[in-house]
């Protein structure tokens, strides 16, 4: 049972499986073949709205029938590749067994690109041509209008801009590329491959007029425009350019910073006057926009120059300093081939100094520089280095070493000067002339090194000694200060004494005479209780008084009295001694009295006459012998003679 009815079920499920696909698929299959019977009984074609149909004609019934030699698109109804294209759309009558449409995508141009195109056919190119020039073609959408207006084949001077083009890729090949972009502070230097060929003697082609800066190729060719490199220049931004038409090279702008102008050396232009005069001669300066060295010379900024027709070239106009010393340069590096100078004295000695000259050229005078040296490294070269070094090579051999050395300032003046007028027939002006180190020969070094040393040495102790007198004075002014500390001490000392004093002296004032009232007060009493008792003294005093007068009046006329007596006594004795001497004299006479007077005395005395021993004799030569050896010797043998008694 369950096997009739799972056989009973499968049979409905197929017999209704085949209704479905029968109505589902008889419409999908009649939409499917409708696009094949509408094409093969109506030759219809239906062209999507994102391509473009190409047409190959496979034959033709009648007219025409091939296409002109050298010619691959056919644009009068010939067999072949067609021009005409079928844009988005329903077309009839392109049967299939006459015509085979290819559907070909739109040609899409992106943003920042170009399209580059080159046409398969077309007329030959002109004689001496590399592009073919722009016909009205609708940007190339329309072969047939490119083919019967003119176009040739090859590349093409025109481009396709961004955007989307119906073109016919049996004709067109469209080659995608970048746009030109020239960034900042750069210049686009611009080499045309398409044009008539230069002038005789130029090396650019001339300025041509509106052109939209080289992206109207046709548009300059028809101006009359040169092949080659070209004057004009394309500045920073971006360009529509055909590299099949030009050539585009990317420079710096020409900077020229402060404190430089730039002279501009033009090898492009009309033979413009000289406006340098008759007293130059050392080439022509010319009007801006000549060719030759321009006279207005360019300031600070930056300026779009082709530096091929164009040559900057910078010169300072400040103060420029140039070093003459091997081991320093300046940051212009105008200096960089100078080195120290080597002379040569006059007693033979070599050396070597270092000198920096400064120096300064007008703006004015700029442009007849470069006319005359080119540039300011040959200004360098041939003026500056053989005038400096010729100058102090000279200058040396006037002297010696140590008088060179003694006369550097003198000889700076004298050189500043020289090279100043030197200068001047050159358009420069010569600032300043220094002279740097100046390295003798080591025997003389050495010599002089020795000569400032002891002369700093006597300094040095002339130096000390001040030093010393000041130390000194200081410690004698030290020590005057200690003293005056002492002084004001002492002084404060006395101050403070006279103070105690007056004090101690007004204490001891208000003490005396406290003790003097005392004194005085207790003599008072005194005086009172004394004045009694002294009454009684001085009355027994005045008894004792007038008793002891009256004893001494009385041993007075004692004494008085004898002493007269005493005194007639000896008057007396005395007048008869001198009564007796002068009978005396007057008997014996005066001689012979006075020699008894002696010889009583001797006796008297007991007085010796004659000496013990009495020495005498004479010396070898006649003379008396000394009394004083005499005398010793009687002293000697008055000692002998002692000793024996003993």
């Amino acid at each position: 049972m369950y096997l009739q009815r799972t056989n009973l079920y499968n049979k409905m499920d197929n017999s209704q499986l085949i209704k479905w696909g029968l109505i589902i698929g008889i419409p999908l299959l009649c939409i499917l073949l409708y696009r094949i019977i509408l094409r093969v009984f109506f030759g219809l074609v239906i062209v999507p709205e994102d391509r473009i149909g190409l047409v190959t004609k496979k034959f033709v019934l009648w007219g025409k029938q091939s296409l002109p030699e050298g010619h691959i698109i056919a644009t009068e109804g010939e067999a072949g590749f067609q021009a005409q294209t079928l844009a988005p759309g329903v077309y009839f009558g392109k049967w299939f067994w006459q015509y085979a449409i290819n559907f070909q995508p739109f040609t899409v141009i992106p943003t920042g690109k170009i399209g580059l195109v080159l046409a398969r056919d077309g007329g030959e190119l002109e004689t001496g041509a590399i592009l073919a020039r722009k016909v009205p073609c609708d940007s190339f959408q329309d072969a047939a209008a490119f083919l019967k207006n003119g176009g040739r084949k090859g590349r093409q001077t025109a481009i396709m801009t961004p955007g989307s083009y119906r073109i016919n890729t049996f004709l067109f090949d469209v080659e995608i590329t970048d746009m030109i972009s020239i960034p900042d502070n750069a210049v686009g230097i611009v080499t045309t491959l398409e044009g008539k060929p230069l002038e005789e003697g130029q090396i650019a082609g001339r300025l041509i007029g509106e052109h939209n800066k080289f992206q109207d190729a046709d548009l300059f060719l028809a101006n009359g425009g040169y092949k080659g490199l070209q004057e004009q220049v394309i500045l920073a931004g971006s360009y529509f350019l055909n590299p099949w038409f030009v050539k585009v090279e990317m420079v710096k702008m020409t900077e020229i910073p402060i404190g430089y102008v730039g002279v501009v050396i033009s090898f492009v232009g009309n033979e413009g006057a000289d406006l340098s005069g008759v007293d130059f001669k050392h080439g022509n300066i010319v009007a801006r926009g000549n060719k030759g060295v321009w006279a207005e010379p360019f300031g600070p900024g930056k300026y779009p120059i082709n530096p091929y027709i164009q040559k900057t070239e910078l010169v300072p106009t400040t103060n420029l300093v140039l070093n003459w010393a091997s081991a320093r340069s300046e940051a212009h590096q105008l200096d960089k081939n100078l080195s120290t100078i080597t002379v040569r004295s006059k007693d033979g000695f070599p050396f070597n100094l270092d000198v920096a000259q400064i120096i300064h050229i007008p703006t004015t005078e700029a442009p007849k520089v470069i006319a005359r040296f080119g540039n300011m490294v040959n200004l360098v070269s041939q003026v500056l280095e053989p005038t400096i070094g010729n100058y102090f090579r000279n200058s040396a051999q006037d002297s010696d070493v140590i008088a060179f050395l003694g006369t550097r300032k003198e000889r700076q003046e004298s050189a500043r000067l020289h090279i100043g007028r030197v200068l001047e027939q050159y358009n420069v002006i010569g600032v300043d002339t220094l002279i740097g180190d100046i390295v003798p020969p080591e025997s003389l070094m050495k010599t002089l090194t020795d000569r400032k040393i002891a002369e700093e040495q006597k300094v040095t102790y002339e130096t000390q000694m001040k030093a010393q007198e000041t130390r000194q004075s200081l410690e004698k002014e030290t020590a005057i200060a200690d003293i005056q500390k002492e002084i004001v001490k002492a002084d404060q000392g006395v101050l403070i004494a006279e103070r105690i004093a007056d004090a101690s002296v007004k204490k001891a004032t208000g003490d005396a005479n406290s003790v003097r009232l005392q004194a005085n007060a207790e003599a008072d009493r005194l005086k009172l209780l004394a004045s009694g008792e002294a009454e009684k003294t001085r009355l027994l005093a005045k008894a004792d008084a007038e008793k002891i007068e009256l004893i001494a009046k009385a041993d007075a006329e004692k004494i008085s009295v004898t002493g007269n007596a005493e005194a007639e006594k000896i008057l007396a004795i005395g007048k008869s001694s001198a009564e007796s001497y002068k009978l005396a004299v007057e008997a014996m006479g005066g001689g012979n009295f006075t020699q008894l007077k002696v010889m009583e005395a001797i006796g008297q005395q007991h007085i010796k006459i004659m000496p013990d021993i009495l020495i005498g004799g004479h010396d070898g030569a006649g003379a008396p012998i000394s009394g004083l050896l005499g005398l010793q010797l009687l002293e000697q043998l008055r000692k002998k003679t002692d000793e024996k008694g003993n």
